[in-house]
């Protein structure tokens, strides 16, 4: 959104943050309807989003509790700041159209990741929309309900790519100094272990973990040499995993802990999509070709070869493999791993900022983060 909401009361320990702020040019419209409360006439400029939206605020509900609002505060918190990632991949990489507009592409970079799929540029742009789209239902729906919506505007202060297709505003994430966690990799393909009991996986892409490097191009002299744009795009499509399989958690994380049936259906509707990004993704990554980026050395292994390869490690093994949940004595349980509630959003927190992603943000963003976060793993069902 582009509209600021008044800062939450203290006493409900979310830190939305946040005095009003000028909307950066070139703002996209469906991020501009929220204040207070919700702008019935949005609707007819909003299309289909201002419609929902307006009718949520025509209908009387009562009160969430305060556990449900910090829940849905934190993951709106989370959307924005997918939404913010997302349209950057989407300017330089993906479609740029009338519904995601902004941007004017890279044609090297778009060429890069088609090398992963032919498909790569309509993935962003539909993944940029949904993106979008959760966190501007979510706000409205806590508008709806009577709540403050979140608004992160203050804290963009972050600068864009300066290669050409990428527009000059200021962003919340940073996507040029990444440190990517692709543990995720071996996770999801193990039949032993689940991050629940403790257990830790080793990276499918170890330089990633251990280094800082973009994931777009960070100027026009990142678009050659040809492997080192291709580790550009390699890089993107291993982070695309990363973002979408925390959302894949996330969501089933917290619905745990909410209170209400119709806030619980919201999780349970939401979290599914991200599951869905995060398969398309998965599927993708495993094309990404092998490669040594000659300016920095990133390794990008051989999926398909030792120390992975084999059955267990096929890059076109995309679905969970049956493990352990709940207890080890019960059967191996294909499923979303991990999620255990305790510390959830937190952990989402910590994970996003050790991915790099807020490298130069203010000390009072992460207050304001942390504080959404705090209220959220507060939150106890029926409290």
């Amino acid at each position: 959104m582009r509209k600021s909401a008044e800062s939450a009361p203290a006493a409900n320990g979310a830190a939305t943050a946040i005095a009003p702020t000028k909307a950066p040019v070139g703002s996209l419209s469906r991020r501009s309807f929220l204040t207070t409360g919700l702008a019935v006439s949005a609707a007819a400029s909003l299309g289909p989003l201002g419609h929902a939206a307006a009718a949520l605020a025509d209908t009387p509900s009562s009160a969430l509790t305060t556990g449900d609002a910090a829940i849905l505060r934190f993951l709106a918190a989370a959307e924005l700041i997918e939404a913010d990632l997302w349209q950057q991949y989407n300017e330089l990489g993906g479609i740029q159209d009338s519904e995601e507009p902004g941007g004017t592409g890279s044609r090297r970079y778009t060429a890069a990741l088609s090398k992963l799929d032919a498909d790569m540029a309509q993935y962003i742009h539909d993944n940029t929309d949904d993106e979008i789209s959760h966190f501007v239902f979510i706000n409205a729906y806590l508008a709806s309900r009577g709540a403050e919506p979140v608004d992160l505007d203050p804290f963009r202060t972050l600068p864009s790519s300066k290669a050409t297709g990428a527009r000059q505003i200021g962003r919340l994430t940073n996507l040029m100094e990444l440190t990517v966690d692709t543990s995720w990799y071996t996770r999801y393909r193990s039949s032993t272990a689940n991050p629940d009991f403790g257990d830790t996986f080793p990276q499918a892409v170890p330089g990633l973990s251990e280094g800082r490097f973009p994931a777009i191009p960070r100027d026009d002299g990142d678009l050659k040499p040809k492997d080192h744009i291709q580790a550009i795009a390699n890089t993107a499509g291993f982070h695309f995993c990363t973002i979408e399989q925390g959302g894949t958690s996330l969501y089933p994380q917290l619905a745990q802990r909410v209170t209400d049936p119709e806030v619980l259906r919201v999780l349970l509707s939401i979290g599914p999509t991200e599951a869905m990004h995060f398969q398309t993704w998965h599927d993708k990554v495993g094309n990404a070709p092998p490669l040594t980026d000659p300016t920095n050395g990133l390794v990008f292994p051989d999926l398909n070869a030792p120390p992975l390869g084999g059955e267990q490690f096929q890059t076109n093994l995309i679905m969970p493999e049956p493990t352990i949940f709940l207890k080890r004595s019960l059967p191996a349980c294909s499923i979303v791993r991990p999620t255990k509630t305790t510390g959830a959003a937190m952990g989402a927190l910590k994970a996003l900022t050790a991915d790099g992603l807020f490298i130069g943000q203010s000390k009072a963003f992460f207050d304001a983060a942390k504080g959404l976060a705090t209220a959220a793993d507060a939150a106890m069902r029926g409290a």
